[in-house]
């Protein structure tokens, strides 16, 4: 049977004058609180003298209690126990077998742990201190009592004899780690006794140890730890005990075999801790290999001076170990007059890190059209148009480059499996890395790999992290865009990224006008190399005239016709260009209304037909029309009634409605497969004014939402 471990005041007071009962009290702290009557007899006709308060006087400490005997004898009353100390004897009384028995295991365990604390805190010879260790493992392996405690109490003495003595040799400490394993099969280790851990992963990364005994101790932490933050001792063991495993013959390939352990056989994982634990102990692994550089931000030069050409560099301290750079007068007086088109690389470098940075006039003209911004630039803007660096090379100790290389490739192993890529590209959305990692080459060249499964993945929850975290930041699609500071090809990840956005919900104009504004330049050279994705981004923008400028718009035009391709999508747009002034001119029907299980080609076709620059109230209630009949219904100016009732038109056509029909007012959805994602585009029509939702999947905050813009 299992018993709880007793804890403050779990034994209440109670004194039962009865001829076979005697009842005190029992701290569970430190110390037992005593009764002492006048006289104690423990004859069949006992009587108890008490103090006027039915309280123990004096404190009698755990080791004073000399024996813990249950009553067994004939007559003897029932559920007692009796206490053996110096001078006497107690007897306490429970309500039941059950609380007798739970206090007796839980008196023998307090006396026995405070005597395995006396004896393990002046150690003489290492055997017998090992026996006792065993011992003590022993009995908390046995113990009856069912508590955190029980297997913690140990541990916590092991860990504190270690602290306390540093003199023990390597076959100690493996002597040590092995007979206390089994109580870390399912128990944490205590802080301390993880800076141990650490240490002998340092120090012996092949011992047999590391695999036998820790692997268990690191999988249960992976699978049920919570918050590194409450115990970063756990992480940063975690973290030593991979680099250990990277150590050995086989390297990386240990380390996936452990990562696949952890993941599982199947093809989705059962535990929800371990990815982000891992995650966690990657992103503090990258941060420590540029802990040097970032600890010297006191004296390097602020994203303002970067931006404003570091000219502010004498109000800056002095002889930091290590320094971005600084630009001579001379060097300043060449930026301002953009007389020279490349200027000499100025190197600074320290024990860990070398740092060369490169200078031209392309950046040099950005920061003149930014110099009176006295705003703080963000960092990739900083990094992208910096007047003092156009690339920025990081070279990193071989111990922090082992470590780069290690945890990077974990991220890689992790965007591989498709279960977990969902959430992996959700952490990794905010850019969680220092603005030094994002500036070495090798960093976001290996990082490419796991940017490069997101863009692949079909999957909008995971292509859509690609994008800024939120409004005003940039996220990995501008990082690794022509120009960006993670940039080494020509744009194939970027046309790739473009691709996949474009691919599922975000042919909006709010995103080609982000292009239009920041890489159009970008985007044409990639068209004018023939790829189709560009093209067709070009083609939308001209078709949805994003471009307000006629040159641009010339420009645009003489791309699309360079290539075979650009110019056949280029013929037609402009035959799209010529129905859609057809279709939008004045005249015909004000009402339609298409036949059920009509289809979106059958829409098409009918739309095609005629001219119906009139159309204000259009019903497609009962069809079988789907979003992509968005491209059309987008074309009715005049449309003001839409009527889409079991239909299966989604999220998709909702946002493109959204952008385009700026006069419709009445919006039936009910029975539709749209979501919150898809309903929450609607706040931005200004003109709406009547909204069925129902047998929708609306939300109840989404509704609310909805009632403050509509």
């Amino acid at each position: 049977m299992r018993y709880k471990l007793l804890q403050e005041g779990d034994i209440q007071v109670c004194v039962i004058r009865h001829p076979r009962t005697f009842l005190s009290k029992i701290l569970t702290s430190k110390f037992l609180r005593r009764w002492e009557p006048h006289h104690l007899t423990l004859a069949d006709n006992s009587v108890a003298s008490a103090t006027p308060t039915g309280y123990m006087e004096n404190s009698i400490s755990y080791s004073a209690i000399e024996d813990v005997q249950l009553l067994s004898w004939e007559n003897a009353p029932k559920y007692c126990l009796q206490l053996t100390i110096p001078g006497g004897t107690v007897l306490l009384q429970a309500a039941n077998s059950y609380l007798r028995d739970q206090w007796f295991h839980s008196l023998q365990w307090k006396k026995k742990i405070y005597k395995y604390k006396k004896v393990l805190s002046n150690p003489s010879r290492w055997e017998v201190v090992l026996k006792e260790i065993r011992t003590l493992v022993d009995m908390a392996l046995t113990s009856p009592l069912q508590d955190d405690s029980i297997h913690q109490a140990p541990l916590e003495i092991v860990s504190k004899l270690l602290s306390e003595n540093n003199n023990l040799t390597t076959q100690d400490h493996e002597s040590i780690i092995v007979a206390i394993a089994p109580l870390l099969e399912n128990n944490h280790p205590p802080p301390d006794l993880c800076e141990f851990f650490c240490k002998h992963c340092r120090e012996r990364p092949r011992s047999m140890v590391v695999i036998e005994v820790f692997t268990p101790v690191v999988q249960r932490i992976l699978k049920h730890n919570m918050d590194f933050g409450k115990c970063p001792r756990l992480r940063l063991f975690t973290q030593e005990y991979i680099l250990a495993l990277n150590e050995l013959n086989a390297g990386m390939e240990v380390v996936k075999k452990f990562i696949h352990s952890m993941h599982g056989p199947t093809g989705q994982c059962p535990h929800p801790r371990v990815l982000p634990n891992l995650v966690a102990v990657c992103l503090a692994a990258i941060y420590s290999c540029y802990e040097e550089f970032i600890n010297s931000r006191d004296n390097s030069p602020s994203l303002k001076e970067i931006r404003n050409g570091c000219q502010q560099q004498c109000d800056r301290k002095p002889n930091l170990p290590l320094r971005l750079l600084h630009t001579s007068p001379d060097l300043v007086s060449q930026e301002a007059t953009l007389t020279e088109s490349r200027l000499k690389p100025v190197i600074v470098t320290s024990s860990e890190i070398h740092v060369e940075v490169e200078r031209n006039n392309t950046t040099n003209q950005k920061m003149t059209a930014n110099v009176g911004n006295d705003s703080e630039p963000n960092l990739i803007d900083c990094l992208m148009v910096s007047p003092t660096c156009s690339t920025m090379s990081i070279e990193l100790s071989t111990q922090a480059d082992r470590i780069l290389g290690c945890y990077v490739e974990i991220l890689k192993m992790l965007s591989d499996y498709d279960d977990w890529r969902p959430a992996l590209a959700s952490l990794l959305q905010p850019i969680p890395f220092p603005k030094e990692a994002l500036a070495h080459e090798k960093f976001t060249k290996e990082l490419k790999y796991v940017i490069q499964r997101f863009a692949e993945d079909p999957r909008q929850e995971v292509h859509s992290c690609l994008l800024s975290v939120r409004a005003g930041k940039d996220g990995w699609f501008q990082l690794y865009s022509p120009g960006g500071v993670a940039c080494d090809d020509d744009g194939e990840l970027f046309a790739s990224m473009v691709h996949i956005l474009m691919g599922s919900c975000y042919k909006t104009k709010k995103f080609l006008l982000s292009l239009a504004e920041n890489k159009l330049g970008p985007c044409m050279l990639l068209a004018l190399r023939g790829n189709q994705t560009m093209v067709e981004i070009l083609c939308l923008m001209l078709e949805y005239n994003i471009i307000d400028n006629n040159d641009t718009q010339l420009q645009i035009i003489s791309t699309l016709e360079s290539t075979d391709v650009g110019k056949r999508m280029y013929e037609q747009l402009c035959d799209r260009q010529r129905e859609l002034k057809e279709l939008q001119r004045k005249g015909g029907p004000t009402r339609l209304t298409l036949p059920s299980k009509s289809t979106d080609a059958d829409l098409a076709r009918l739309l095609s037909s005629g001219s119906f620059g009139n159309l204000e109230n259009l019903s497609l209630a009962f069809t079988n029309v789907t979003s992509a009949c968005a491209e059309h219904l987008i074309k009715l100016p005049s449309l003001k009634q839409l009527n889409l009732w079991s239909t299966q038109f989604g999220d998709a056509g909702l946002r493109l409605l959204s952008e385009h029909l700026t006069m419709l007012q009445v919006l039936n959805l009910c029975e539709t497969p749209v979501t919150d994602a898809g309903l929450l585009a609607l706040s931005s029509m200004k003109s709406l004014c009547s909204l069925n939702m129902n047998s929708t999947k609306l939300s109840a905050d989404t509704y609310e939402d909805l009632k403050v813009f509509l």
